[in-house]
């Protein structure tokens, strides 16, 4: 049988469609050539934004007319449907559709009433009973017949969530956030923190190893509160470099996601800077420039205290890189607020940004507040965010051109089969002449220019 997957969202859920992957391959399963001739079509969704869960209810309405083709159903239509239309000439093969992740998790009792195309909704802590819903798939039993139990208190985490074939890696280390940001939807949909087990971290590790996983990338909604039994993040981090270098593991690279900065510890600093596996590049979101409006968003420090932690990490690791997540157009954001955005960007210097505007979520207490910003204020806002950062990119990015630096070879480029595309240790693109057979090599490559935000190298 075959199976397809659609994944929104966040690493984490990338991370998590790669462990539902694994189980289904260590069944037979087959990943189907396209998404109209699969037996089971899995959907992985986010709900950080109505604009995600907004493409979700569009692929439903595709997948309504699709599944009717499938079963052949009287008037099913089967325009841009020409392989399904095919895969179904002599018979009808039903398809089974399963939506998994945030959205999944937040419309728990109404999705499937809404959108009847759905056969099972995966709630966040019911993920581990996929395995008797493939059961249930491959015997034809009825959805219905199958009794999902979403536990918050028996929630796991799958033992390994490596992609096929690939050689970085992603690898959750802890699951929820206890921060509640009055913004954000995350702490209802993915529950409490709870930390992973060290054991199972090094085992998942080990795993990856032996399948020639070269970097590996730590995954927490809030990475950097990780505490298992008194193991600490900068704990764990300096135990994952240990075992590393202990079992001779060939993973060379190790990144993690996402920090609060109000965990990110002197502690966690140092040992960064003094582990040469810890890649030099921080993600740490600000969200916000002005403290008033981060006191409203419930992010726990100040415009200083950020500035303050940015300092010290600069000092310890000069050669590290910055990204962040800017948020514009917050209810009761002045012009005075947001001019305070601009500034923080021209203080701090980020490599790079994800940028988006205030977008309310149902069931968050920003939501329900009568200062909301007009759409288009916010739209205008967001647009001199990203002139900003693209001009502050560039000058950046260009500090470094000429110089030599440690790339991870990932895939051949698809504008030049003669050429590699790769990231440094600082997560900047780089492409580069070279021989295929490099793909997954560490390899030095010197920056001789800039083409948009991707560097043009030369091995050396």
């Amino acid at each position: 049988m075959t199976y397809f997957f659609e994944t929104y969202g966040c690493q984490m859920n990338i991370a998590e469609s790669a462990a539902v992957e694994q189980l289904l391959i260590s069944r037979g399963w087959k990943k189907a050539d396209d998404v109209q001739v699969a037996d089971m079509v899995i959907i992985n969704t986010c709900s950080v934004r109505q604009t995600a869960e907004n493409r979700i209810f569009g692929r439903l309405g595709w997948f309504t007319g699709l599944k009717a083709l499938r079963e052949k159903r009287p008037g099913a239509k089967s325009k841009t449907l020409d392989l399904a239309a095919e895969y179904v000439k002599d018979e009808a093969k039903p398809l089974t559709l399963i939506v998994m992740g945030c959205m999944a998790e937040r419309l728990l009792k109404s999705l499937k009433k809404d959108y009847p195309v759905v056969d099972y909704v995966v709630g966040t802590y019911a993920k581990k009973q996929f395995g008797d819903i493939i059961s249930a798939v491959e015997n034809k039993i009825n959805p219905k017949d199958l009794k999902l139990v979403n536990d918050p208190d028996a929630y796991e985490f799958s033992s390994v969530s490596l992609e096929p074939g690939a050689f970085s890696a992603f690898v959750p280390i802890m699951h929820g956030c206890n921060n509640f940001c009055t913004y954000c939807i995350v702490p209802y949909v993915r529950g409490r923190e709870k930390s992973r087990s060290t054991d199972d971290i090094l085992k998942e590790i080990d795993f990856l190893s032996k399948s020639g996983v070269k970097e590996i990338t730590l995954l927490g909604q809030n990475v950097n509160s990780y505490n298992y039994n008194g193991t600490d993040f900068p704990a764990l981090l300096d135990l994952i470099c240990s075992h590393i270098e202990q079992t001779k593991s060939c993973i060379g690279w190790i990144r993690f996601m996402s920090s609060h900065p109000k965990d990110l510890s002197e502690k966690l600093i140092d040992v960064i800077s003094s582990r040469k596996q810890l890649c030099h590049h921080i993600h740490l979101p600000v969200q916000h420039g002005s403290t008033k409006v981060l006191r409203e968003m419930n992010r726990r420090y100040t415009r200083e205290d950020y500035i303050s932690l940015v300092k010290k990490i600069r000092e310890k690791i000069n050669d590290v890189s910055l990204t962040t997540d800017i948020m514009v157009g917050f209810p009761g954001e002045t012009e005075e607020d947001f001019n305070e955005v601009l500034s923080l960007m021209n203080t701090i210097l980020y490599e790079n940004a994800f940028m988006y505007y205030y977008n309310p979520r149902e069931g968050t207490p920003a939501a329900v507040r009568n200062d909301q910003i007009d759409v288009e204020e916010k739209k205008n806002r967001l647009q001199k965010v990203i002139d900003l950062q693209l001009e502050i990119t560039r000058r950046e990015m260009e500090k470094r051109v000429g110089t030599v630096a440690e790339v991870l070879a990932e895939n051949v480029s698809r504008d030049d089969k003669n050429e590699l595309l790769g990231k440094t240790a600082q997560d900047e693109r780089v492409a580069f002449a070279a021989p295929e057979n490099l793909i997954g090599s560490f390899v030095k490559v010197k920056l001789e220019s800039l083409s948009g935000n991707t560097f043009r190298g030369v091995l050396v």
